[in-house]
Parts: structure tokens; sequence; C-alpha cells
């Protein structure tokens, strides 16, 4: 899908950065600034380098300075606010068109000069390739001017005031670097984050055009318009050392390539455009759509494909431009982003490295980097580990992977059972409880210092929607013989158990909807989203008119066209908006912000309860029609984190959200192929 931008959606800079683009290179590393080529947010960056996949990211080439220099003028394209906004450049009045399909294009018209820009992000390399087509139908010769100004810094962190670049001429280019530090308390301003520790850093510069050194150029307020809603840094600095020039002489046209890289050699921007265009052809040709909507959420999925250097196998990062690859995620996100685009060995491997890990019966929340070992804290990975092995059989018929897995399934039941960490447990009723003190396992997890705002500590009702879908889908397989031959679980009667008590405990007449809790508190009888899981998975816990009437509840106080509330606006503690400082967004991040993902869950549930018949397709269809909006707002071809709650108008949190692509793309596979739960 093409994405095009004129020049009303760039009236003033601060229009002009309400939308932006991203590029990434498998390994964790991503290109992104706004339509305008500024950076809006602290963490944009032009090449923003992945060192060590997937999460130990550099700041290299935070932005471009480009101007045009004629005999009689000068015009500057390039476009960045700053401190106060004072001197804020404003080539975005030169700018006369944006396009992303494969990679951004920007086209700029001067006085009888016309210039098409293009960048493009080397698929698995940290290298950034950029270009010039000039048309120069003026009468007079002109000279553009390119000026990187870079960081060199971990992703969102400052650059040091005593942060020297050096530069090293080289045929075709250069070799740019930091002088080393001689003590560690020349650090002091970066100060190295868990997962991107100081490096010495070299970026290689490969160009047709003349690149020759300049004075340091020291810029220290730029302006991160974008940041302020996130309550993140506001100002940043970077710095220049070099400058590309190519001539244009008059009635002619010229081609200005530059490529960026970490690796000695360089590609050519030819080759990286053409690479980049045949390995999106590849992706979308193995995927199978035909419609606009899935062939572009096929692309966007793939954003989050990952190496992961630790396990040296595939992971998925939850979302850009903030966070790593999370457990919970992952398996809510797989499903969409590997089963429904037939990436199969992408997603058995995904799986195979969660079974290395499964510790107590529990998957990891989180893979740290280094020595560090990975976090546990979440009640759901494990359960939804099960459920997607089951997803994952249903696609590719591979009993083989399921033999392998079956014992670490096994596993976790034993210890959900018997009760492992996190107060995680069954109790004699068959439910599941979870969560004590200040632990949160949930996916509704914030905690303020003492404050938790969603405490759901006791019997969520998401967790033993799966902890009942798990069981069934143990029983199945273990009627079909995986497992040791002598084996004595009977996994169909407990499951009996928990349907029984589920029903009893979680129904809310009055309300006609499902509990969000059974926690003896005023939180259980919160209208919430998390119910409409207890719908939308295979094996049914309710009757068929509850899970109508579920839906139904849902429809009326949670559904938008871009995602579901998670908290009904009429509950007294429903906050309409998610913006401000760190407290006031976590206050309200639970409490009725618009979250995407499930929206997925919501559109199987309800082909479900109307037996996938043609008109509920044809209304599924008709409601994802309008995430092609959403999709040409914030992040251009992707699906956000959140919006908010009271009218959800502009995307907010991250503008990339796996799981938020993965669970629509899903549903659209179950749309294209006529399958059911």
């Amino acid at each position: 899908m093409k994405y095009y931008y004129g020049k009303h959606h760039w009236k003033t800079l601060e229009q002009g950065e309400e939308h932006c683009y991203l590029m990434t290179n498998s390994l964790g590393g991503f290109s992104s600034q706004s339509i305008i080529g500024s950076c809006s947010r602290n963490d944009q960056a032009l090449l923003m380098a992945c060192t060590h996949s997937p999460n130990c990211r550099y700041n290299m080439i935070h932005r471009l300075d480009e101007q045009v220099q004629t005999e009689n003028r000068i015009y500057i394209l390039s476009s960045q606010d700053f401190q106060n906004h004072q001197k804020a450049q404003q080539g975005y009045q030169y700018l006369s068109n944006f396009t992303f399909e494969h990679y951004p294009q920007w086209s700029y018209l001067l006085s009888g000069v016309e210039i098409l820009k293009t960048a493009i992000l080397e698929e698995g390399k940290n290298t950034i390739g950029i270009s010039y087509y000039i048309d120069n139908r003026s009468t007079s010769s002109l000279t553009l001017q390119v000026k990187p100004h870079m960081q060199f810094v971990p992703k969102g962190e400052r650059v040091p005031y005593d942060q020297e670049f050096l530069f090293e001429a080289r045929d075709e280019g250069a070799c740019i670097s930091v002088r080393p530090k001689d003590s560690e308390s020349s650090h002091a301003e970066q100060k190295a984050s868990r997962n991107a520790p100081v490096q010495d850093l070299r970026l290689y510069l490969k160009t047709n055009g003349s690149c020759k050194k300049t004075d340091t150029e020291f810029t220290d307020t730029l302006y991160y318009r974008r940041d302020i809603d996130d309550g993140k840094m506001t100002l940043g600095r970077c710095s220049a050392n070099h400058v590309i020039e190519f001539q244009v002489l008059p009635g002619t046209t010229g081609t200005l390539d530059i490529v960026y890289g970490m690796e000695e050699t360089l590609p050519s921007f030819n080759y990286i455009q053409e690479k980049t265009e045949q390995y999106h052809k590849t992706l979308l040709t193995q995927a199978g759509y035909t419609e606009e909507l899935p062939r572009q959420l096929v692309l966007s999925a793939m954003q989050f494909i990952s190496h992961r250097a630790s396990t040296g196998k595939k992971t998925i990062l939850a979302g850009y431009p903030f966070f790593e690859d999370w457990g919970r995620d992952t398996m809510i996100a797989l499903p969409g982003c590997c089963l429904a685009t037939k990436q199969y060995e992408t997603a058995k491997a995904i799986l195979e490295t969660f079974m290395a890990y499964c510790h107590r019966g529990l998957m990891p929340n989180l893979f740290p980097e280094g020595s560090q070992s990975p976090l546990y804290n979440t009640v759901d990975a494990a359960l939804l580990f099960i459920l997607t092995v089951y997803e994952y059989e249903k696609h590719t018929g591979d009993t083989d992977f399921v033999e392998r897995a079956y014992p670490v399934m096994e596993e976790i039941i034993k210890w959900y059972r018997q009760g492992t960490d996190f107060n995680i447990h069954m109790e004699e009723d068959g439910l599941i409880t979870a969560g004590s003190g200040y632990h949160q396992v949930t996916w509704m997890d914030v905690r303020v210092e003492n404050i938790l705002p969603t405490p759901r500590h006791g019997k969520p009702v998401e967790i033993n929607a799966y902890w009942y879908n798990a069981l069934r889908m143990m029983e199945q397989w273990q009627k079909r013989g995986f497992g040791p031959q002598d084996q004595t679980q009977d996994y169909g009667t407990l499951a009996d158990t928990v349907r029984e008590s589920f029903r009893v405990q979680f129904w809310n007449q009055e309300a006609d909807c499902l509990r969000d809790l059974v926690s003896g508190t005023k939180a259980d009888d919160q209208i919430r989203c998390n119910q409409i899981w207890a719908v939308s998975l295979p094996f049914s816990l309710l009757s068929p008119q509850q899970e109508k009437a579920v839906v139904e509840t849902v429809f009326r106080h949670l559904y938008t066209p871009y995602g579901l509330r998670t908290l009904s606006p009429e509950d007294p503690e429903f906050r309409p908006i998610y913006r401000g400082a760190q407290l006031d967004r976590d206050l309200a991040y639970h409490q009725g912000t618009v979250w995407v993902f499930p929206l997925g869950a919501y559109y199987r549930a309800y082909l479900k309860v109307h037996q996938y018949s043609a008109e509920a397709k044809h209304c599924v269809k008709r409601q994802l029609s309008y995430l092609h909006a959403a999709l040409a707002e914030g992040c251009i071809g992707q699906l956000p984190e959140i919006y908010d709650g009271a009218n959800p108008v502009e995307s907010q949190g991250c503008f990339a959200q796996a799981w938020s692509v993965g669970e629509i793309l899903r549903v659209w596979h179950y749309i294209s192929n006529g399958e059911q739960l």
C-alpha cells in the first residue's frame, strides 16, 4: 500500500511532525523520522543501529542538515524545531510531496529545481542509504550540501558535552568515530544502560559526492515535541564534523548517493533498494493475501521480527520506539505476525526459545542482555504458550514439534496446579489465582511505587479462560497419544470442574457479562475488555447465549473503531485522557485507555457467536476497513499501542505495536481462509 501526503499535512512544523515513518532491519535497529524529515522524539534517528540484537541500540545519525546553494540564494531543505522554537528550520515549505511504500520519499520544489530524496534501511544490516535525484531546470548551477548530525550514544541517552568526533577520509568516503575516553568518569553523561554498554563505535561512509571534514558543530537545543505527551526528555543535542557536497549544472540532472553503515565494506544505494523491494515482494507472495489491508499488515508485522544474538534465533519486539521483546507480547503477537503470514519456521524458532527457558512452569516475560537471568513476572505467557502451540499445529500440521513441546506443556500445567512463583496456583475449585503484594502479573501490570492503579490479585477472567483452554488442548493431545503411555493426568475432568466454577463465579447476571476478577473487591464487577478472551478462544466456557451477551456488552461499553477501552466510561474510575507526567499516564493506562490489540479478540468472538456467517464476515471486514485511516495516522503503515479512552483520534504510547498488528492480521486470516476457532 502506498501512502501519499501533501502540503496540507505540513501547514506548520507542528502539523508536519504528527506523522512519522518506520523502517527496521531485523536486528533491532531502525530508521524513523517525521514526514518532514525532523526528529520529533529523542529516540528517533535516521540510523538507529543495533550492535547486539535486538536491544543494544545506538543513535548514530540523528538527523540531516540539507541545503541547496545557488549563485544567488541558499535554500534550507531540512526541518527541525529547537528550544523556545527559535530559528526553527522550515524546509517543509519547499516539500511538495511525501510518499511511503517500501521506503520513504520526499519531493522538494525550489525555483526551477526538483529534488527527489529517498532513504532506505538495509535488511539485516546497520546500513542506511540516502539518494537525492536532482533535476536542475534553472539557469544557474547548484550545490547540494548534506551535513549529518550524529550522536553515537545509546538510544534515549544524551550526548556528553565532551564527546569528540573523529573524521578519517577514505577512498569514496570516510570513517567517523568517537575519541576514546581516558577514564570511566568521562562517561558521566553517557551512562551505559542495561541494554547498551558504551562501545568503540565506528560509522563508515560511501558516497559519489565530495566529502570533507569541517569544524565540529555542536547543537544543544533540539526540541522533541512528540515526547511531551510521554513525559520524556524534550531537549537533545548532537554533533556534526563533515559535509557532503554535490554539484549539478543548469539544464542537467544528477544523483547524489550516500551510504552510512557499521561495516567497513558498504553496498551501493541501488543494491539496498533492490534488496528491500525483493524482500518485501517475497514476504507478500508467501503470505498470499490479495487485498490492500492485510498486505500492508504483513509488511508491518515483519518490522517486529528480529534476530536475538543471545539465543541465535528469532524474536518479536513488542513495539517501537520504546519496547523490547517480552514474553506475553510475543505469545499474543506470534499467531498474527508469524502464523498468519506463513512464517512458520520463525514461529517454531521463537517457541523453541521459550521452551528452553521455561522455569517452574513459567515462561520469561523479559530476556535481559548479558549475564542477567530472564524475568518471569507474568501469569499469562506460559498459558499463552500452550494456546500458541495449538494454533501452530493447526497451521502447519507439525506433530513432531508438538511431541517435543508436550513435556514442557505438561510441566506448565503441573506447576500451575501445585503452585509456583508470584502466588500463581490453582485453588480447590480448579480456578487459577495469581498476584500478591506489589506483583502485577497480568497484562494490566502498572505499578507506580506503592500504587497499583489496576490491582488484579485474585482470579483474573482472561487467565482462567486461558487455563481452561490449555486444559482442553492438553486433553486433545493426550487422547491423540502425545506424552508418556502411562499418562494418568485427567485433563478433561479438571477442565469440566474449571468450567463449572467459572460459570458460577464469573457470570454477572445483573450486568449480563463476565466479572473481570474474583477477588472480593469492587474491582470484580468493573466492565473491562478482559472478558472478551473467554469468548474468542476455541473452547467455550459459557453457553451460546452468554457468549453473545458478552460480545454485546463489550460492544456497547468498550468498542471503538481503533480498539477496546480498558474500562467502561460509565465507571467512576474511568480516565478519558492518556498523556502528561509518568504518574498521570500510568493512572490512565488501563483505566479506560483504548488498546488496539483486544480488538482482534473482539472480532473473533463476534464471528464465533454469529456462526461465521457471511453477514458477520461482511460486518467485520467493513469495520476493519476503518483501520485504513489508522494506518495513515501516526506511524505510517503501523498500528499503535493505545489511544485516548474518550475519543481515540490520535495514537499514543508506542507508535508501532506488534500485538496490535498481529491481532488484526490474525482476524483477517480467519476471514480470508474461512477458518473457525
